[in-house]
């Protein structure tokens, strides 16, 4: 059954006074003028076709590409950082110059040696610690840190992953105290040290007292 239709009911003399007050206080709003659009929103006259809209040209060097047909796969090169045995090996020596190309070149004797190949980074980072510590107070200068240089993973991970976590983490650990206060050089093993798998650590001379 429908529903009876409302009537409108009439505004009273105090209504209709307050509804006049706010339309003279009202300021009305400017549109902005129309503008043109594409060919279809030009006007046309009466019985005139709507002009069909010419398509963009295809460029020249896309490829055409058809139903069923399989795209191409280009994996661009993702370079996390730049290359971490290059960068310590150019930077400048804190050492004597002499005993450094000595050190690159592993004509040094090396006084103790760890390695943290297959650790978890925690047990390594404590390793490390408490093996450079005991060296320092022991007087030792050179020592052979080995981190291994890392399993090979596929490309096709999304997020790329960083090959040799330990080879990484290692130089950082050895520059934040407190490791940077006993250690003076950080430089790539030579290979039969182990090449880019490990490291010289060259520590500073203990000060007795």
């Amino acid at each position: 059954m429908a529903g009876k239709k409302k009537s409108r009911r009439n505004l009273t003399a105090a209504e209709r006074a307050l509804w006049d007050q706010v339309i003279a206080r009202a300021t009305p709003i400017m549109r902005p003028a129309r503008t043109t659009g594409p060919e279809t929103d030009l006007p046309r006259q009466k019985g005139q076709a709507a002009r069909p809209l010419t398509p963009a040209p295809i460029a020249r060097d896309i490829a055409q590409f058809r139903i069923g047909d399989k795209t191409p796969v280009h994996r661009p090169a993702v370079d996390l950082a730049p290359d971490l045995d290059e960068t310590l090996a150019r930077s400048a020596p804190n050492m004597d110059r002499r005993r450094f190309e000595r050190m690159k070149k592993g004509k040094m004797a090396i006084d103790a040696r760890i390695d943290l190949h297959g650790m978890t980074q925690a047990r390594a980072q404590a390793a490390l610690g408490l093996f450079v510590r005991d060296s320092h107070s022991a007087g030792k200068r050179l020592l052979l840190v080995i981190t291994g240089k890392g399993r090979d993973k596929g490309d096709d991970d999304i997020i790329p992953a960083r090959r040799g976590v330990l080879k990484h983490q290692v130089p950082r650990w050895l520059s934040q105290p407190p490791l940077a206060a006993l250690v003076l050089q950080v430089s790539p093993a030579h290979r039969r040290h182990g090449g880019s798998g490990a490291y010289y650590v060259y520590l500073r001379r203990r000060r007795t007292r």
